[in-house]
């Protein structure tokens, strides 16, 4: 029996969560769509589940999550999980989705230094800019990492028509 593949995305903001997985269960039903709010759990599903992704999504600034009125849990950045990724061996594409500029250059840069492949999108008001660009980039993403998933594995995944 296969293990289905599977897109991990690190967002916080639930409208973004829901256009992002209406785009994707949409073109992708045949793939297994993760969303997490904090990178800690980003990075333990990643550790339990690293044969199975075909691409993540990172975003880098993930809002204090409150516990009570008088505490907050911190969940961390999109750069703890860049920085987990690059203590490895490349094998997926990650796309980094943030307005914060030098958040992201430097997510960029310890995941490109390590050898991975990068796309960067930058989101605007509202949320046409997943379908316009963020779905898009990651497609294309996707169809590359199918292609490269088959020659390791050598069984063909189904694609969705794109």
């Amino acid at each position: 029996m296969s293990t289905r593949l599977e897109i991990v995305i690190l967002e916080d903001n639930h409208a973004r969560r829901h256009a992002m997985r209406t785009a994707l269960t949409d073109r992708f039903p045949q793939y297994t769509v993760r969303f997490f709010v904090t990178a800690g759990e980003a990075i333990a599903h990643l550790v339990d589940h690293w044969d199975e992704v075909l691409a993540v999504a990172l975003d880098h600034d993930l809002d204090l999550i409150p516990v009570d009125p008088s505490r907050m849990i911190d969940p961390g950045s999109g750069r703890d999980v860049a920085d987990f990724l690059a203590a490895r061996s490349p094998r997926f594409p990650v796309i980094v989705h943030s307005t914060n500029v030098q958040a992201v250059i430097g997510m960029l840069a310890v995941l490109q230094e390590a050898g991975w492949q990068t796309e960067r999108v930058i989101p605007d008001a509202g949320d046409e800019w997943i379908t316009r660009e963020w779905f898009p980039t990651l497609r294309n993403a996707i169809v590359d990492s199918v292609e490269q998933h088959v020659a390791e594995v050598g069984a063909q995944p189904e694609l969705a028509e794109v």
